[in-house]
């Protein structure tokens, strides 16, 4: 439900030139093809995973305020935009195309894709892949994506940033920073030099070891993202 809210706050709101290159003119909610591609986009998202409620438009509707006269058309739209999830990649190629150089106004529309998939209390795999490939079309960096989720969804205990304590979206050096703060804290000889037990010792080896292999996991990642970016 909050994707509406979201998205509506969006329409009213001029883009921030300092999350754009270049702005195109206006508000968000002004431009028909970023109102047709936003209601094509969450109607789509609810068939995601094989079902669409009826009662997910009276939300859609108390939420997302349409124009005054435009509501019968917005309506049309997303009930057939809702029978079926083929031509989502369209309309977010046609965001992107539109407002690509404001990755901030992007990474909104795809944080309220998150929060309207999670509204019935559960994100299926399905919808996942969704909005991955929405994250994809809208040129927004993977960790971006990790990261939305990891909010919406919480991160797994053995994700890696989850041991270094970052964002997946933090800069290289942020991330080398913390693993450096937290293998300093957790090195073995701290532990010996604080005369802790011997068992203590081996906890902070195994921690140790894990901040390491985080580390070492994020360097690959971002080699082989980097790797991919350049082909």
């Amino acid at each position: 439900m909050s994707f509406w809210r979201k998205i509506a706050g969006l329409a009213v709101r001029k883009v921030d030139e300092a999350e754009c290159d270049v702005c195109p003119p206006g508000l968000p909610g002004e431009d028909p093809a970023f109102s047709t591609a936003v209601t094509a986009l969450g109607a789509k998202l609810a068939k995601a995973d094989g079902e669409a409620q009826a009662e997910e438009y009276a939300t859609f509707h108390t939420i997302f305020q349409a124009e005054p006269g435009s509501e019968g058309a917005i309506r049309r739209l997303y009930q057939l935009a809702r029978q079926t999830t083929r031509g989502f990649e369209g309309y977010a190629r046609r965001l992107r195309k539109r407002y690509g150089a404001c990755p901030q106004l992007l990474e909104d529309v795809l944080d309220g894709l998150f929060h309207i998939a999670a509204s019935d209390g559960a994100v299926t795999s399905d919808e996942l892949a969704y909005l991955e490939r929405v994250c994809e079309l809208f040129g927004l960096s993977p960790l971006v994506f990790r990261r939305l989720k990891a909010t919406h969804l919480g991160a797994a205990n053995d994700d890696p940033y989850v041991i270094l304590g970052v964002a997946p979206d933090a800069s290289d050096e942020v991330v080398r920073a913390a693993w450096r703060a937290q293998l300093s804290e957790a090195h073995p000889d701290r532990v010996r030099a604080r005369g802790l037990p011997v068992e203590f010792v081996e906890v902070a080896e195994a921690k140790a070891a894990a901040i390491n292999a985080a580390f070492s996991t994020i360097q690959r990642e971002r080699a082989a993202m980097s790797r991919v970016g350049a082909a």
